[in-house]
């Protein structure tokens, strides 16, 4: 029987076809395979052409790529299950076809050409089907006339049959109410932060063998991290500025070169407030003038803060036509209307920068400075090939160190480790990763300096004394008794709960918090909060140890939305989608595997094979 795609019922399985039509038809430019290999596996008597097989996987490819940022290879997409997926696809959709042949589904031919005449890619510069821009873009695609309809009317039978497949499933009205109920409901909850201050019993004085015992049972806390004896090598601009020093003649075409850093031209503080005409910025002109304003008070009546109209310290220039005026005024002082690239302004002028020059031999320590410091970058940039050399042919650090202008120097190395050397990232990955068998290799680092190193021991962690650590120890078994003494405190604010006795009667500083939807954010509390607010019965209370916080919760009520309740009822016809979506999905996997065994699978390894190696 033939049966055209209809319009009804096409809304429910929009996303399937999606899936399929990228997964038969996907994959622009990607030419033919030839020879004599024409499938890579038949599902009944429906072969899964190469061809398709390459732009299906081609395409999703394509789209890996676009969604990660890069472009990926067969070889990772083969890593994340891409090409494993394709085939599963191609197969199941070679063995729907089979069931839609078998059940008799076929696409019309009014079915097809509606299709390929409303497709946008085959339109023409006048929005109307254009039969060569349709041979051109098959042909872009490695397909031709024949190839593109036969594919078509399979994708159309498809749907047709798995439209028929999905079209009982709908979501359960009770479930979806329920869910949604469940999901726009709201509790009521009262909390309070325990702190040392609500201690009412002062800590004991520890004696020595207790915060000895405490040293032996925390040994986590106490002990050291790895360390790394590194013996190194470098170069920094620093040691070479000496040599690098530019002379006076450099020095004053620097100076020169950038004079502008070093002259100012007398400048102007001043304030802008534009104006929609010249008649409004005169009129509030004449009432600053009249005094019966000030000119604070005019840029608020402009919905305006003075930072909004402050221009800073300004030159002549910077002010175009209402420069002159400006700088010919006595401070401070209120002029305009003048004009300004926004339109009427009114200018304040409150206060006068005079001329600066700071002379040759101020700037020239500073310049000096600089210019050594990037001379020596230079230097070094054009003899670390050299330096590499030297290390590559067996020079040793001590080789180096009398060889060249390099200094020595040793470190024991670990993650905080923040000075010296050891201040330069691109030093501290290097010695996190290195091995004692390493051999060293000269490396930049951020500033322009070389470094190469020997990793000369490892350290593993270790216990630091209790004498080392004496002090330490006393403040974290003080931190330990506080946490402790809060959490004591806490339970007997739970049990006071219990009992009827609000924690806002406790002496506790408490928060109450009317309606916190589920998942909802609290500032300033541990999320802890609401996780355990939305586990709990009204009038529960709970203690919250949690990012080394004490705090005591009580669930005050539970709303739950009312049946009419808008919230609700948008988000029960979302999960009743979510739901109705999820079966189908569901129900044509199932469908499609079961066609699978019906109809028998063979594969051509070989042929999957050929096809790789080509992409490749």
């Amino acid at each position: 029987m033939t049966t055209p795609l209809r319009s009804k019922g096409k809304n429910t399985v929009v996303w399937i076809l999606m899936a399929l039509l990228v997964l038969g038809l996907g994959g622009f430019g990607f030419t033919n395979f030839s020879g004599s290999i024409r499938s890579i596996g038949k599902v009944g008597d429906t072969e899964v052409s190469v061809n398709d097989y390459a732009r299906a996987l081609s395409n999703e490819i394509n789209a890996f790529s676009a969604q990660v940022g890069q472009q990926i290879t067969l070889d990772m997409a083969m890593a994340f299950g891409i090409e494993s997926a394709v085939q599963s696809q191609l197969f199941i959709n070679a063995a729907l076809d089979e069931q839609a042949a078998r059940i008799g589904i076929s696409a019309g031919d009014d079915e097809v050409r509606r299709q390929i005449l409303g497709a946008a890619s085959f339109r023409g510069l006048d929005g109307k089907f254009d039969r060569q821009n349709y041979t051109l873009t098959l042909r872009q695609q490695g397909l031709n006339e024949t190839e593109f309809e036969a594919a078509l009317r399979a994708d159309s039978a498809r749907a047709v049959l798995l439209a028929a497949v999905i079209g009982g499933v709908k979501a359960p009205d009770t479930l979806a109410q329920t869910l949604a109920a469940w999901q726009t409901e709201t509790r009521s909850l009262s909390h309070a932060e325990l702190t040392a201050d609500d201690l009412t019993e002062a800590l004991p004085v520890p004696t020595e063998a207790e915060l000895r015992a405490y040293h032996a049972a925390h040994p986590e806390a106490f002990t050291s991290a790895e360390t790394r004896d590194i013996a190194y090598i470098w170069l920094t601009p620093a040691m070479l500025r000496d040599e690098a020093m530019p002379d006076e003649a450099s020095l004053r075409a620097l100076y020169q070169a950038r004079i502008d850093e070093y002259v100012f031209a007398e400048r102007r503080l001043v304030e802008m407030l534009v104006y929609p005409s010249e008649a409004d910025a005169l009129a509030a002109r004449t009432r600053f003038d009249a005094g019966q304003t000030s000119f604070a008070a005019l840029v608020a009546e402009r919905g305006l803060a003075r930072a909004d109209v402050d221009l800073g310290d300004v030159a002549i220039e910077d002010l175009g036509a209402a420069g002159d005026a400006v700088f010919a005024a006595t401070v401070p002082a209120l002029l305009g209307p003048l004009p300004s690239d926004f339109g009427p302004a009114l200018y304040a002028v409150n206060a006068v920068l005079g001329a600066e020059e700071i002379p040759f031999e101020e700037a020239k320590v500073l310049l000096a400075a600089e210019a050594s410091m990037e001379a020596a970058r230079r230097l070094i940039a054009t003899r670390a090939e050299i330096y590499a050399d030297l290390l590559a042919g067996g020079a040793t650090l001590e080789d180096m160190v009398r060889e060249t202008p390099m200094q020595a120097g040793t470190i024991r190395f670990s993650a905080d480790i923040r000075e010296g050397i050891a201040d330069y990232e691109g030093f501290r990955n290097a010695a996190a990763s290195a091995k004692p068998e390493d051999f060293p290799e000269l490396a930049i680092l951020e500033d322009g300096s070389i470094f190469a190193f020997q990793l000369t021991a490892i350290n593993p962690p270790e216990l630091i004394s209790f004498d080392e650590v004496a002090d330490a120890v006393r403040a974290a078994w003080e931190l330990a008794e506080i946490h402790a003494g809060l959490l004591a405190r806490a339970e007997n604010a739970v049990r006071a709960v219990g009992t009827g006795v609000p924690l806002s009667a406790q002496g506790l500083v408490t928060t109450s918090i009317g309606a916190l939807p589920r998942g909802g954010f609290l500032e300033d509390v541990p999320a802890d909060i609401t996780a355990a607010a939305f586990a709990m019965k009204a009038g529960e209370a709970r203690v919250i140890d949690a990012e080394g916080r004490v705090l005591v919760l009580v669930l005050d009520a539970v709303h739950k939305p009312a049946a009419d309740d808008p919230a609700t009822q948008t988000a029960r016809v979302a999960l009743a989608t979510q739901i109705t979506q999820s079966l189908a999905r569901d129900l044509v996997d199932l469908y499609g595997r079961a066609a699978l065994v019906e109809a028998g699978l063979r594969i051509d390894a070989a042929a999957i094979a050929a096809v790789q190696a080509q992409m490749r």
